[in-house]
Parts: C-alpha cells; sequence; structure tokens
C-alpha cells in the first residue's frame, strides 16, 4: 500500500509561481494567510504573483498619448539643426528613400518593416491633423492617452479579490517596509504595476533608498521610473545615471536612453547605447535600440547596417530580419527580400503581413506562381479589416502589374469596403477612372484622398495634371505647391509649376 505524500501548501505555491500559474498560486497563498498566524513569505510570495499577472515591461511599452504631446511642457528648439531631432522628420541627412519609393507616414517617415509602440509616431502639427488621422498600426495618429492604459491596469486590483483589494495602501506604514528589504522591493513592485499608485510607489522607493544609504542601485532605478511616469524626464536622468555609476546594468541604460527620447535628443540617446556598447559589446537590446533611433532619423542605410550586426549576434531577432528585409524590397531588390521572409516563415512568424509581404515580393520578384497563394494565405490569416484591406490593395497593384485594370478596379474598391480610409486606394481608384475618362468621379476621389492624407504627394499631384486638363489652372497651381510641400524632389511636378508660371506670365 503506497503512500501518498502531500506536499507542504508553501512550497506548493511557489511550485506554482515557477510554472507561471499566477491564479493558483495567489489562491494558495491566501488559504495560507488565513491561518494565523500570517506567514510573511507567503504574504511576499501572493504579491509577487499578483504583480506577475499584470505586469508589463516598461522599457518596450511606451506610447505618447495626443494629451502627452498636446499637453507636453517640455520646451524643444523649434529649428533643430539637421539630423539631431525625431519631431521634424525632414531634418535627417543621407540614407533617406524617396516617397516616390518608399511610402511615409503622416509624421513623414519611412514605413519601418516592424510595428512597435512608437514606431510611427511624430509629433503632428496640429491638433486637428493628429485627431482627424485614423488610428491604425501604419498611421502616425497618436493614442487618444498614454495615461488612459494605466488607469485600466489599475482596474486589476479590483478584478483579484471581490473583498476588496489585497493591500489596503492608505493603512500601510511604508516606512516600516522601507526596513525591511526583502519585503519593500515585492511591495513595490506590487504597488507600481498591480495597483498603479505612482505616488507611494515613490514614497516606498524613496523611504527605502534612504534606508539603504543611497547605495542601492536597483531603488535609484525604481525612483527613475516613478519619476518618468510622472513626467519628471530630468529627475528621472539623475537617478539613471547616479544607477549606472554604482552598476552597470543594460535595463538601466535602456530607461536612460528612453529619457532622452522622449526630451527630443537621439544624438544623445545614440550616445548612451554606445557607452553601453563599450560596457557590454554585442547587447542586442542596444543594437537594436541604435539602429531604431536611426531609422526614426530616416537614415535607412546606418539602421540597416545595425540591424545587420544584430542578425551577427541573434539570428533569430525577428525585427531585425523584418527590418532588412523590408529595406531590401524598397531597394529593388524583391529576391534578397524575399530570403528574409522566408527565413522567418522558417522561424514559425505565420501571420497575414508576412504572406502579404511574400505575395508583393514573389510578384516583383517574377515568381508568379507563389504569388497569389501568398495573398489567398494572408487573406484567410487576416484578424481585422485593414489586414484584409491590404491585402486588396496589394492585389489590386498586382492586377494593374498583369494589365487586368478590371480586377483591380474591384479590388480597390474592395480595400474601401473593408477600410474607408485607406487614401491610397482612394488615389489609385481615381486614375483608373480617369483612363475611363470619368473626370467628376476622379477629382472627388482625388479630393478625398488629400485631405486623408496630406502628407502624400500622389493625390495632390494627380489633381494637378487632371485640373490642368480641363483648364483650372489656379486649382491645378495649389495641388502642385502642396504637392511639392510633401516630395520637394518631385521632378514632374516642378516642371509642372514651371508650365503653369509660364501660362500665368502669359495672360
Amino acid at each position: 500500500m503506497g503512500l501518498e505524500l502531500e506536499p507542504e501548501p508553501l512550497f506548493q505555491a511557489w511550485s506554482y509561481f515557477r510554472r507561471r500559474k499566477f491564479r493558483q498560486c495567489s489562491d494558495l497563498c491566501s488559504q495560507l494567510l488565513e491561518r494565523p498566524p500570517g506567514e510573511q513569505a507567503a504574504w511576499s510570495l501572493k504579491t509577487r504573483a499578483l504583480t506577475e499577472m499584470v505586469y508589463v515591461d516598461e522599457i518596450d511599452m511606451d506610447q505618447e498619448g495626443i494629451a502627452e504631446m498636446v499637453l507636453d511642457e517640455n520646451a524643444i528648439a523649434q529649428v533643430a539643426r539637421p539630423g539631431t531631432s525625431l519631431k521634424l522628420p525632414g531634418t535627417s541627412q543621407g540614407g533617406c528613400p524617396s516617397p516616390a519609393v518608399r511610402p511615409v507616414t503622416q509624421s513623414g517617415r519611412p514605413l519601418t518593416g516592424f510595428v512597435r509602440p512608437s514606431t510611427q509616431s511624430g509629433r503632428p502639427s496640429t491638433m486637428e491633423q493628429a485627431i482627424k488621422t485614423p488610428r491604425t498600426a501604419l498611421t502616425a495618429r497618436p493614442i487618444t492617452s498614454a495615461s488612459g492604459r494605466y488607469v485600466r491596469l489599475g482596474t486589476a486590483s479590483m478584478l483579484t479579490n471581490p473583498d476588496g483589494p489585497f493591500i489596503n495602501l492608505s493603512r500601510l506604514n511604508l516606512a516600516k517596509y522601507a526596513q525591511k528589504p526583502k519585503l519593500a522591493k515585492a511591495l513595490f513592485e506590487y504597488i507600481f504595476h498591480h495597483e498603479n499608485d505612482v505616488k507611494n510607489a515613490l514614497d516606498l522607493a524613496a523611504l527605502a533608498t534612504e534606508h539603504a544609504q543611497f547605495k542601492d542601485w536597483w531603488w535609484k532605478v525604481q525612483i527613475g521610473k516613478c519619476y518618468y511616469r510622472l513626467g519628471l524626464y530630468r529627475e528621472a536622468e539623475k537617478q539613471f545615471k547616479s544607477a549606472l555609476k554604482q552598476q552597470d546594468m543594460v535595463d538601466t541604460i535602456l530607461y536612460l536612453a528612453k529619457v532622452y527620447l522622449r526630451l527630443d535628443q537621439p544624438v544623445t540617446a545614440l550616445n548612451v547605447f554606445k557607452q553601453g556598447l563599450d560596457q557590454f559589446p554585442g547587447e542586442v537590446t542596444l543594437i537594436c535600440g541604435i539602429a531604431r533611433i536611426y531609422e526614426e532619423m530616416n537614415n535607412i542605410s546606418s539602421a540597416a547596417e545595425y540591424y545587420k550586426d544584430v542578425l551577427k549576434q541573434d539570428n533569430t531577432h525577428v525585427e531585425a530580419i523584418a527590418c532588412i528585409g523590408s529595406n531590401h524590397f524598397y531597394s529593388d531588390q524583391p529576391e534578397i527580400a524575399l530570403r528574409f521572409y522566408r527565413r522567418l516563415l522558417q522561424m514559425g512568424v505565420y501571420n497575414c503581413q508576412l504572406f502579404n509581404n511574400l505575395g508583393l515580393c514573389c510578384f516583383y520578384a517574377q515568381q508568379y506562381d507563389m504569388t497569389l497563394s501568398s495573398f489567398e494565405r494572408a487573406l484567410f490569416l487576416a484578424e481585422n479589416e485593414e489586414e484584409t484591406a491590404d491585402v486588396w490593395y496589394n492585389l489590386g497593384h498586382v492586377a494593374v502589374g498583369i494589365g487586368d485594370l478590371n480586377l483591380a478596379y474591384q479590388c480597390f474598391r474592395l480595400t474601401l469596403v473593408n477600410n474607408n480610409n485607406y487614401a491610397e486606394a482612394y488615389n489609385n481608384l481615381a486614375v483608373l477612372e480617369m483612363r475611363k475618362g470619368h473626370i467628376e468621379q476622379a477629382r472627388a476621389l482625388l479630393q478625398t484622398a488629400s485631405s486623408l492624407a496630406p502628407h502624400m504627394y500622389e493625390p495632390h499631384f494627380n489633381f494637378a495634371i487632371l485640373s490642368e486638363k480641363v483648364g483650372d489652372l489656379q486649382r491645378s497651381y495649389t495641388a502642385a505647391q502642396k504637392s511639392e510641400e510633401a516630395f520637394p524632389g518631385h521632378v514632374d511636378t516642378q516642371q509642372l509649376i514651371k508650365q503653369l508660371k509660364q501660362h500665368f506670365a502669359m495672360l
């Protein structure tokens, strides 16, 4: 007759925690805490389990909302020197692809190969422009408010315990806990991530770092995080610098660079990353951070070099592979881009965007047998209407490429059915309507496209050409000027403006 041994409850809870079964761990700790006397170990373990349930890595998850952008009181240089600002996209030097080859976002930056928080962000020039743009992953419209996400995170405390929050923060004696380092760290993370009470978290961190005689770098980083969340960037910078003097840590370098990016000092952020690489040679996150900054500054050639360095260290880095792939595609090398996207497929990335890109690469690399099957798979995997719209739009381009204009017309129409704010589809439909001789429909479609995407030069240029053909020279000149503003290097626009000026001179 075998004996069945029950594991000790605290050990069982710890086992659940190690296996990331946080709900079971929390419930078991609650049972342990009901027994007199309540165990400190169970209390500490429960706070850690509850924190892990809602934990968000602060380094990557950083979105700047409309409120944060428009109500930002930090003064920045209105006329930044070339290549020193992220807010003014036109200040970059060298390696920047032309908008005729690589599409740009509302903020004037080329589309990146990998969508991440704040990838496409750029300070909108007006509140109207910020709100008018439909918010998808591919536009530069900021989210309504970053603070809204933190409020939602904070409500997690109400859900975990129907009787109320596990720890009543208003009755906590923070000074007492600050003198117990092991408990204080678990409690801080609980207050900061789970309760989202930054003020109390900051008070606890200040008391704890004082108790540690300002010698514990970990507390300085936490104070920096609190200051950053509160928008006190200069104070956060001091804390992170002080922590780095005591202990070199990759995370602290990433936080410090994030502060400089928020202060619109990309060159200083680059220096921080490069100094970090002296301490941690080959650290992927630091090299990737440099590549992202170069990409945001429109210096695509330098970004590609650093992404290649990332792949030398970690050849399964999805972001680097995707960005290099998109760079090759827009550099007119679809065959090489195809190899990178195929690599992603081999690694197990299986989504709509990847098959969409594979379909385009196959088409431009003249591997027509694979093109339609890739787009079919992309349509099958599309999770929302925006993704479906992207696939139909690309299918429209394929149809134009093989000369089937009726199919192209239907594809662009289907794009608009799925996403009514797709400016590129309006523009292309207008071109097809012009070919059929439907001038009024084409004009209406172009006006819609230019109002939806003032940053695109194509609708303005097409409208200028159309107006010039029907003899409306004034409208043509106005649209041509907008086209030149969006893309100063466009030769056809410059020739049209020259022609129109000659017309006006003759009048």
